[in-house]
């Protein structure tokens, strides 16, 4: 006997859910119906957007101020790390359409609904981080060649003080709201923010370098931005990576059996299964249980496991719940008709 349980907007004859049910639910303490579940993410997604629209109006006035200073003064340092700021904000455009769709209801297409636009988003990221690290070496390495003199010293220094100041309030900003909502693409964003203040900080150097007349401080220093870029762009990589190849941490799928298996009438966890859609939760899960039981009371017990892996896992919005019967000696295995669909 099996019992496949699900809590799944497509559940049921309530495809979606509607106002009234989404408003009398959230009068209802301790339900996980799918409805609270697309109200939840449909809150993170806000919070997220509303993140990137904050943080993209900070970078772009940093780099607007960084550009004027570059145009007065010829510093690639400063060059480099406003490419680098204006790269980091304009990453706020993929994120946020990745946003608006993931908010989209799933359908008979995108049964899953569009939360991957989200690590799609992350990839472009990467790629906009390697980019900058990209234009931001080749200019260093010109002006190592072809060395000139950096003008206007003090508002190089300025310029840069600011760019530190402004990336890092956003890096802060976006890594503790993508750590909140479980955004793997706004956490590297946020990194990605976070180097380029300190990028900010190496321009000051270059900045002094220059005031004691060593030409060469504003390019080398320029290449040791595009190196910390290169750092980022590597932790930014894994951290997508990851995410695309469905990667979660392992203590959180120990926690998820633990709380499993402490549930009444479960006597075993056959399978567990944990992936991120976008910056939301689903799990899949084979139960064992009573062998004897009844069809209900199998359901019961899959309705009790869901409803303690909705507590106890962060960002958990769906599960489905599978019960297989505990084995009997000398009974066949109930499974044993899919053998063949098994993968070599």
């Amino acid at each position: 006997m099996s019992d496949p349980h699900r809590h799944h907007p497509h559940d049921g004859h309530r495809p979606h859910g509607g106002r009234w049910h989404r408003l009398t639910h959230r009068l209802t303490p301790h339900s996980h119906e799918s409805a609270a579940k697309v109200d939840s993410a449909l809150e993170s997604s806000a919070r997220g957007l509303r993140a990137l629209w904050v943080s993209l109006a900070v970078l772009g006035a940093t780099a607007l101020v960084q550009a004027a200073v570059v145009a007065v003064s010829g510093s690639v340092a400063l060059l480099g790390d406003t490419v680098h700021n204006t790269a980091d904000a304009l990453t706020a455009v993929p994120l946020g359409i990745a946003f608006v769709l993931g908010r989209r209801a799933a359908n008979r297409r995108f049964t899953y609904g569009y939360g991957r636009a989200e690590d799609l988003a992350g990839v472009a990221i990467v790629l906009t981080i390697a980019a900058s690290a990209v234009l931001a070496g080749w200019t260093a390495v010109d002006r190592l060649l072809d060395p000139r003199p950096v003008a206007h010293v003090p508002a190089v220094a300025l310029a840069a003080l600011a760019g530190f100041a402004g990336n890092e309030w956003v890096a802060r900003y976006r890594i503790r709201v993508g750590r909140e909502i479980g955004s793997a693409a706004l956490v590297a964003d946020g990194l990605h923010a976070r180097t380029d203040g300190y990028t900010s900080l190496a321009v000051l150097l270059g900045a002094g370098g220059a005031a004691l007349g060593w030409r060469l401080a504003d390019p080398l220093v320029g290449l040791a931005i595009t190196a910390a870029i290169a750092l980022v762009l590597r932790d930014a990589a894994r951290e997508v990576f990851r995410r695309l190849m469905d990667a979660v941490d392992p203590a959180l799928v120990d926690r998820a059996e633990q709380v499993l298996r402490e549930v009444p009438g479960v006597r075993g966890v056959s399978e567990l299964r944990l992936r991120w859609v976008g910056h939301r939760l689903r799990a899949e899960v084979a139960l064992v249980v009573d062998g004897e039981a009844t069809v209900r009371r199998a359901h019961g017990v899959a309705v009790e496991a869901e409803h303690a892996l909705l507590h106890a896992v962060p960002r958990l919005t769906a599960a489905l719940v599978h019960a297989d019967p505990a084995p009997v000696p000398g009974e066949a295995d109930p499974h044993l008709a899919l053998a063949h669909h098994a993968p070599g």
